[in-house]
């Protein structure tokens, strides 16, 4: 369903489980860039009103997510900790010339954050199935439908303000691109390490 080229190596649950209070605190962090990316939308692309509304929906969802994970943090005594780079994202987001026209850009960044929702879908239902810790199991499991909704909106989104064949086309080749990305990774308890 996801359309993901390379599956997550299922190893990479026991990486996380080494570190539980790591994967909490990188996850926090996820909720809040993904609330920030759709704030950064509103304010970059005001005038796609359909868009807006979704946005402004996801902010209050995607703030909801951060503040259940934070409240995992302080039920198991710990403090959230420093946010640190996010090298999966870093590298996504050279796929794509810069500049172009705004409905390029705009469709770029639509498609950059499905596959990012899409990676987040694939990683939480792998936590919910192999965490042997199953309260957060079962915490992950509910938050899985939410990432693969959002997938599917912002891709959605994507097709319907650019050419929909190109799109499709620019988004296979993402998640060719993407495949070589997460090849490297799988060896840290991040979302997308």
């Amino acid at each position: 369903m996801l359309g993901l080229k390379l599956p997550t190596d299922p190893r990479w649950v026991n990486i996380v489980e080494k570190n539980i209070e790591e994967i909490l605190t990188d996850h926090a962090f996820c909720e809040q860039k993904a609330t920030s990316t759709a704030i950064s939308i509103i304010v970059s692309f005001p005038e796609y009103t359909e868009l807006i509304q979704e946005m402004v929906a996801l902010v209050k969802e995607e703030i909801s997510h951060f503040k259940m994970v934070h409240d995992k943090i302080i039920e198991r005594g710990w403090t959230l900790g420093r946010d640190r780079k996010d090298d999966y994202v870093i590298q996504l987001v050279k796929f794509f010339p810069k500049g172009g026209s705004r409905r390029d850009q705009l469709v770029h960044r639509l498609l950059y954050a499905a596959l990012i929702e899409a990676r987040s879908c694939e990683r939480f239902r792998l936590l919910s199935e192999e965490l042997q810790d199953k309260e957060l199991a079962t915490f992950y499991r509910s938050l899985m439908a939410s990432e693969a909704n959002h997938y599917t909106m912002f891709l959605g989104f994507a097709r319907k303000y650019g050419n929909k064949k190109e799109v499709d086309t620019k988004w296979q080749q993402l998640l060719e691109y993407e495949a070589k990305i997460i090849s490297t990774l799988g060896t840290s308890e991040a979302i997308h390490g």
